[in-house]
């Protein structure tokens, strides 16, 4: 069996030059692996996800945290090690960059490395972790981006690896219809002219194949004298917004987005910056505005009224590991009830986009009058349907209790049911007639089950989708066992063979 190594830079070269089809590969290999990890499917046979927490460590001579990241997986199994500037030496760092100090100790950038191994256990693989840590974040982030509807300005907070990847596949997937890139950072810092030099060093080829050649960069920092206008307008007018920081407060002042006419707009919030309890990225006014409902016979009902509509839960890559490190969700107060882990939405039908071919629409606007069959609400129940579980689905039930993951305790059943589409099973009427009824029945529930996927797949595509994310060693796992390959049949990197 052959053995890869891939250093950093022979990574970001093979990924700088993905095409869309390549890009789509890893994109689908991806989402195929996190809905396995959210909702447990799986072929007979074949090894089952596994997820362990990750170890961290603490360097007593730098100071800095290391984390031990393992998961397993059909493809293979593998472990990340990778080491980062602790969230008190990154606090220290950002006041005294704001108060114009030179830093005491220079922050270490995530580095280390992903170790790889097949199946049966025989070595695949090490590569470095940099890139890679930043490209599969971003990659997971692009399955929500996947799905909207109106993609033309972007803001993105933070000019590091993870603001690079997630504009640059954005760009990659969408650039025919992108306009302005909005970047926003607390000074210009020699790695915000870093990555606008990267973006402006493409190939006008390859800007041209992607669409985005007549794209507008632009960066922000507090230097500029209108900065708190000029933020409030970026937020505001942005389709998609990308939070790359390690920040310790929020990025912006959630009445930004809370106030009426900013709520007419739908938007795509992704926030992976923040990673540790005292972290946060996104006002809790936001988020606690993404879960408000109303109960209502045993209904959960989210109004949107002329407003884009809001879904009721905060999409999250990995419930227990958000409901741990999170910041902004552990200060919203939000438990399970609140979350829904993007396996679980990946699989929803795509509805057309209706992006650039409508002159009629301005993207900045919702028609929320077509989002649900109900009129002015979107309806998700939350109490379990009533309906008896035949033994086959208890067992499954039970051995579900078993793995270490929660998201089956969603509150959003209908989620639940809907994307993992489970079947339900149904009492026998003894009456002989019955089979008329029993098939208008399953007709009706047909309908309602399609009714209720276009109303999510909707949000998805033109509600406000709140996504954050704290990262997995599945993800590493199967973006570097693919990755792997795909070096190999382009030649990149040293491949042993008979390691």
């Amino acid at each position: 069996m052959t053995f890869s190594i891939l250093t950093d830079d022979e990574i970001r070269s093979l990924l700088d030059n993905l095409t869309v089809d390549e890009l789509e590969s890893f994109r689908e290999n991806l989402r195929d692996a996190l809905h396995e990890y959210s909702t447990g499917a799986h072929t007979p046979g074949q090894a089952l996800i596994h997820q362990p927490e990750r170890t961290v460590v603490r360097s007593g001579v730098t100071g800095a945290t290391t984390l031990f990241m393992p998961s397993c997986s059909p493809a293979g199994h593998g472990v990340k090690v990778i080491t980062l500037s602790s969230a008190e030496q990154i606090v220290k760092s950002t006041q005294e960059e704001e108060a114009g100090q030179d830093a005491s100790n220079p922050l270490i950038r995530p580095t280390g490395a992903i170790t790889l191994f097949n199946p049966n256990g025989s070595p695949r693989g090490i590569i470095h972790a940099s890139t890679v840590t930043a490209f599969r974040t971003a990659l997971a982030s692009l399955c929500l981006v996947h799905k909207r509807d109106h993609v033309k300005t972007i803001t993105v907070f933070g000019c590091g690896e993870q603001a690079y990847w997630h504009v640059r596949l954005t760009l990659l997937l969408r650039g025919s219809t992108i306009k302005h890139v909005n970047v926003i950072n607390r000074r210009f810092s020699p790695s915000c002219g870093a990555m606008l030099r990267r973006f402006y060093g493409v190939s006008p080829a390859t800007k041209a194949r992607e669409g985005w050649t007549e794209t507008q960069f632009g960066v922000l920092t507090p230097s500029y004298g209108e900065y708190e206008r000029l933020l409030r307008d970026q937020v505001r007018s942005a389709d998609v917004i990308f939070c790359c920081t390690p920040s310790t407060a929020p990025l912006f002042d959630g009445n930004i987005l809370t106030e009426r006419d900013a709520r007419r707009k739908g938007r795509l919030i992704v926030a992976i910056g923040s990673y540790t309890p005292q972290m946060r990225e996104v006002p809790v006014e936001l988020i606690q505005q993404a879960i408000k409902i109303h109960d209502h016979a045993g209904k959960r009902i989210i109004y949107h009224h002329k407003h884009a509509v809001e879904g009721g839960v905060v999409v999250v890559d990995t419930l227990d590991g958000a409901l741990k490190e999170a910041g902004e969700l552990i200060e919203a107060g939000l438990g399970p009830r609140h979350l829904v882990e993007l396996g679980e939405l990946v699989m929803l039908h795509r509805i057309k986009l209706s992006e650039s071919g409508d002159s009629s629409r301005n993207s900045t606007d919702v028609d929320t009058d077509s989002l649900s069959a109900s009129a002015s609400t979107l309806t998700i129940n939350s109490a379990p349907t009533e309906e008896k579980n035949s033994s086959s689905s208890s067992k499954e039930s039970s051995e579900k209790e078993k793995r270490p993951r929660h998201s089956r305790h969603l509150s959003v059943q209908s989620i639940q049911n809907l994307v993992r589409g489970a079947s339900r099973s149904r009492s026998r009427s003894r009456n002989p007639d019955s089979a008329d009824a029993d098939y208008e029945q399953r007709k009706k529930e047909k309908k309602k089950k399609k009714e209720k996927e276009d109303e999510l797949a909707r949000w998805l595509q033109k509600g406000n989708v709140i996504y954050k994310s704290v990262g997995l060693g599945l993800m590493d796992l199967t973006v570097g066992m693919q990755l792997v390959d795909f070096a190999e049949q382009k030649g990149v990197g040293n491949h042993i063979p008979a390691f």
